[in-house]
């Protein structure tokens, strides 16, 4: 890695300028870059700049409360650290870092199956709740045998992303030749015990092993074999179609993820905060509704509950964050979010979470 650069970020934004520094450049573009021309991946944070906050004055707003809950899981402010593979590509400590650092933030992080770390190792660091990103295998029981390594661990919700039958062309990976490390993944797939894996195998080898294994196809109906394996609360990240987020509640889906994967998917999809609203009112409280895709502000946050979500993921940033300063970097990313939340309540006119609501948003 770079010389470790100076962490004086004042806010989330800033944090990716000290990444680039701390990073090589293939590994910033790839966390940082979309696909094809990275309109979604633009549109996600623009789309925000996009609804106006409405401020209400002459309130109490002396004690301000931030804490709610997501799937009976109380939290300190609605904001959760989204799944990321390979997380020590960003720094040494990886998932074990970002899960202490949610825990000492009052919050919850979802650990991806890709994570580098164990998921039992990545258990015994965290203070607090984790739940586990799934990413379903072509053999049912490597997938099975993760949830129960989950849930003997201690996680507490699988949340299953859907959006990725085939990965979106990352045309900023496809001119730095950029692949996850192979010890890494060579290492993942391993523990995880996908048969078939050979430490003989070349790079390439190894590459197109692991893009066969994770190709299925995920159906509705894969999803009813997976709520017989678990007891576990399973909610769908990558939801963007009022359709789709229909059918995952009547298919008994405790919440949904509205997400277009940072815009490292389909280019051209909408910005998750544009869909937000039509998808809360089309399921009409039968699960709970996160957003994902775009937040980079307290007042962002503030929007998405406004507009019905019931809380967000943060991602790239709290990346950029890790690579920055590692776990002290992630907590200041989460103290700063927290405080910038605070205060947009503050001027909004809100002295609790559930009195965020529509009546402050005013789209352009």
């Amino acid at each position: 890695m770079k010389k470790k650069a100076k962490v004086s970020a004042l806010n989330l934004p800033e944090f990716e300028a000290l990444a680039r520094k701390r990073l090589p450049k293939d590994v910033f573009e790839h966390v940082s870059g979309g696909s094809d021309d990275e309109v979604t991946l633009t549109e996600n944070v623009a789309a925000f700049r996009r609804i106006r906050i409405v401020p209400r004055v002459l309130r109490d707003i002396t004690d301000r409360k931030t804490n709610t809950s997501i799937l009976g899981q109380a939290i300190t402010f609605p904001v959760l650290l989204a799944p990321i593979a390979c997380l020590r590509r960003f720094h040494p400590q990886g998932e074990l870092a970002a899960v202490r650092a949610a825990a000492s933030a009052g919050t919850i992080c979802i650990v991806s199956t890709g994570a580098c770390y164990g998921f039992e190792e990545i258990a015994k660091s965290a203070k607090g709740p984790i739940w586990l990103q799934l990413y379903a295998y072509r053999d049912k029981g490597v997938t099975q045998g993760l949830i129960q390594r989950a849930e003997a661990a201690g996680y507490t919700a699988i949340c299953v992303t859907v959006d990725v039958p085939v990965n979106g062309r990352r045309e900023r990976d496809l001119r730095n030749q950029y692949f996850y490390p192979r010890e890494m993944l060579y290492r993942n797939l391993k523990g995880l015990g996908v048969k078939g894996l050979s430490p003989d195998m070349n790079d390439q080898q190894l590459f197109a092993f692991a893009g066969r294994e994770l190709n299925i196809a995920l159906t509705w109906k894969y999803l009813e074999w997976l709520k017989g394996v678990t007891k576990l609360p399973i909610l769908l990240k990558g939801i963007l179609s009022i359709e789709d987020a229909r059918h995952a509640a009547d298919c008994g889906m405790q919440a949904i993820v509205v997400s277009n994967h940072g815009g490292r998917q389909l280019d051209g999809a909408p910005a998750s905060i544009d869909v937000l609203q039509d998808i809360v009112t089309a399921v009409d409280g039968q699960l709970e509704v996160l957003l994902d895709s775009g937040v980079r502000r307290g007042t962002d946050v503030l929007r998405a509950l406004a507009l019905g979500a019931r809380g967000i993921l943060l991602g790239r940033p709290y990346a950029w964050a890790l690579a920055a300063d590692g776990e002290k970097g992630v907590r200041r990313a989460l103290e700063m979010l927290r405080e910038e939340f605070s205060i947009a309540m503050a001027l909004a006119g809100c002295s609790d979470v559930g009195e965020i609501d529509g009546s402050l948003i005013v789209r352009r």
